[in-house]
Parts: C-alpha cells; structure tokens; sequence
C-alpha cells in the first residue's frame, strides 16, 4: 500500500489525463465530487470516458463542455430541477458523444463484476427489452469493439445458458474498472478510512473496481474518531489514493447531513444546459469566471451557504423553502 497523498483540487484535476475513463460517488443530484467536475472543465480535458450507475448534474457539466467522448449509463438528470439530460443529448444527436445504454441493473451488475475481480457478472435482468438488440450497440458501430482499447469490452454483453440448474438462458455483462473514481464523501480521516454519513449508493463498487481513487471530503477527521464505530466507513486507506479537504465541494448536489440540494442553482443550470450558447455563459460566470473553489464559494455569498446548511440534529435544512400540500 503506497503512502496516502492530501494535494489541493488543482492537483486532483491535474491528475486526470484526456482520454481516462472515469466514475463518480453518489446518486443523480446527491454527493457528486463538483467541484473537481468544474476544475476539470478549467483544465481543459477532453474525449473522457464515463462509467455511471447513473448521471446527474456532473454529467451535464461535463457535458456540456465537451469533455465527454464515451458515455455509458441508464440514465441522467437532475430529478425535481430538470428531468432530461440536456447535454448528453444533444451531443449525442450532434454525435459528439457516444452513448451506450444498459438499464440500471446492467450497471451495478457491471461495476459489481469490477469490484470483485471478475470479468463478467450473470443477471436475467432486462431480457427482452431494446437494450439488447443489437443494431443499438453504439461503441461496436463506431468501430470501438476491436480490442484495442482495454477499457471497451469485445461485446457489449453475451447470451449464456446457465449450466447447473437448467434455468435457460442469462444475460452476461462485462466487468468495468475505471482509470479513476471520484469519490465525494463526508469525512476523511487522517490515514485515508472513508465515512459517508448517508446512503452509500453503489460507492463501495466504485472504489473498489477502480484503479485509483480521489476522495474529496468536507473534513478531515482524526482516524481514531472513524475507527471507534467502524461499521459506518465507506473504505479503508488501503483503496484510497489521494484526498482532497474541501468544504461544499458537493454544490450544487447535496451532502446528507451538512447541506441540503441547491435547487435554484441546478434550475438555472438546467435551463442554460438547453443550448451550447446558454450553457457557454454560464460555464463563463461561474467555471471560467472564478479561479477557484473559494472564489466560486464567495460568488454564492455566505448568505447562500447559511440557508442550505442542515441542522446539526436533524440532517437538512430548515431554513430552505420546500413544498406544501
């Protein structure tokens, strides 16, 4: 196990070379590494290729930037603050992106395989559907399939019949084991032991299956504190590589029990997200337009932060508008 390295956001995004294939914590519009998503953008990369579970504002982000060459998911949005993923497709009816659906299952199955060192992992999950017809194959159409790039499987899945208890037929999806996972999380501790103090989602799979992992935390704690109740961390140091301390560095998604979702925030972006022009002036005001993390914390003002902040007892916040019947 090499020696765990704190570096700052700039070096994370450094880190990062065009063309790596990458996979993310949380769930659509909870716990997404954000920050290191818009320094990626500052930096510059391109033609990535993204493994998701599912997609969610980062997607868009990404997206919407160009950064993006393969993505590979079920799904992207942004739940209650704009159902469709506006970015990916558009990019993919431009064909800027390349766009290979498998439905959630498939997914988790996939990264499910990578995590425990398998090439392939059997599900009977979404037989039938178009998902495994053929002529949607779109990394094979593109010439992709040839075995040239070790992260893009021969074939997109196999038909196999199950030999031991003559249960017909299964469906075989390949392993996924990204260049890099980027892991938001809510604590850190001083060696590198993970806590997340919410749903841990498919994080788990992600840290494991990946070749190197970034954590971006809100705090770095004293190890001791996380090993004295150790069945509520996500990873131990070992399968961590770097961290990065960075506070709000999950806005505008949400951090269960430090802030709350930025609905305005990802309303507006989605709305910008609906055309190249719109979503170039708002990466302008706030990627381009800030030269850090805390300039971009300053632009939303602390008036901002105070009303997301959850309470301490109760998880979320109480001072931010929500829904009535």
């Amino acid at each position: 196990m090499g020696k765990i390295q704190t570096i700052t956001l700039q070096e994370a995004a450094g880190l990062i070379q065009d063309g790596d294939m990458l996979t993310f914590s949380g769930f659509t519009i909870w716990r997404r590494p954000m920050a290191l998503v818009y320094e990626l953008v500052r930096q510059g990369k391109k033609d990535l290729h993204l493994f998701e579970v599912n997609g969610g504002t980062h997607t868009e982000v990404l997206a919407g930037a160009g950064a993006i060459k393969i993505w590979e998911s079920c799904w992207v949005g942004h739940e209650l603050y704009g159902k469709l993923g506006e970015g990916v497709a558009r990019s993919q009816v431009e064909n800027t992106i390349i766009v290979e659906d498998y439905s959630h299952a498939h997914c988790v199955a996939r990264l499910l395989a990578g995590a425990y060192g398998l090439p392939f992992m059997p599900t009977p999950l979404s037989m039938g559907t178009d998902i495994l017809n053929p002529a949607y194959d779109n990394l094979k159409k593109a010439g992709l399939r040839d075995g040239s790039n070790p992260k893009i499987p021969k074939q997109k899945y196999l038909m196999y019949e199950e030999p031991f208890f003559d249960k017909g037929a299964l469906v075989l999806v390949p392993a996924v084991n990204a260049d890099w996972a980027l892991i938001y999380a809510s604590q850190v501790g001083s060696e590198g032991t993970v806590r997340v103090n919410a749903q841990t989602y498919t994080d788990p799979e992600a840290i494991k299956a990946a070749k190197k992992v970034i954590v971006i935390a809100e705090e770095i704690v004293p190890e001791t504190y996380l090993r004295d109740d150790p069945t509520k961390n996500l990873a131990a140091p070992y399968a961590i590589d770097y961290i990065v301390e960075l506070p709000w560095g999950a806005h505008p998604t949400g951090s269960q029990g430090y802030y709350d979702v930025d609905a305005d925030f990802i309303r507006q972006f989605y709305a910008a997200s609906k055309s190249k022009e719109k979503y170039d002036e708002w990466a302008q005001e706030w990627i381009f337009g800030v030269a850090n993390h805390d300039e971009y914390l300053e632009k939303l003002g602390v008036s901002k932060l105070e009303k997301l902040k959850a309470n301490t007892v109760l998880g979320y916040s109480t001072r931010m508008k929500r829904g009535s019947r």
